[in-house]
């Protein structure tokens, strides 16, 4: 009997594992801290962070965590519909609307959240913080302040002034 696997509803990437420690009365307890992006590449995603005993285990409570925080991003021909600048603790984001055929041009977490998020033309710059964590929180905290601006109207046509004599 074979077992039939259903598509998966969201896109899962891990951004960064970190082991952690905590020092108690024996010596240093580790744990393991899982950030991880989920999207499905047509509007979606959220970011999540656990912390577990074991690998797996923080992931999966990270997966749980960026389900709960879904944002929906407002997508222009696969870019964002305006620029946003965004501070978040150490980490400020600055996200463009690119043309069709540019590409995502980001680095590291910035960089898998757009993607996840079904964004392919962008242009983005990190300043500030190298932290991976505040940095996807920024772009999700610029993502979420997105607002879909109307499309532009072609100008009517001048009518001709009609000359009486």
């Amino acid at each position: 009997m074979a077992i039939e696997q259903q598509p998966k509803e969201f896109e899962e990437k891990v951004i960064a594992i970190d082991r952690v420690a905590r020092v108690v009365k024996g010596g240093r307890r580790f744990r393991f801290r899982a950030t991880v992006v989920i999207g499905d590449g047509k509007g979606r995603v959220g970011v999540g962070v656990g912390k577990g005993g074991e690998v797996m285990t923080s992931i999966a409570k990270a997966v749980s965590r960026a389900k709960a925080q879904m944002i929906t991003v407002p997508l222009r021909d696969h870019t964002i519909p305006h620029e946003i600048e965004v501070r978040f603790a150490g980490a400020q984001v600055l996200l463009k609307p690119a043309s069709a055929g540019t590409g995502v041009i980001a680095g590291g977490a910035v960089r898998n959240v757009v993607e996840a998020a079904g964004i392919r033309d962008l242009l983005s710059k990190s300043l500030g913080s190298s932290n991976k964590v505040n940095n996807a929180y920024a772009t999700i905290a610029a993502l979420s302040q997105l607002r879909a601006v109307p499309e532009k109207k072609a100008k009517p046509e001048a009518k001709p002034e009609k000359v009486t004599a």
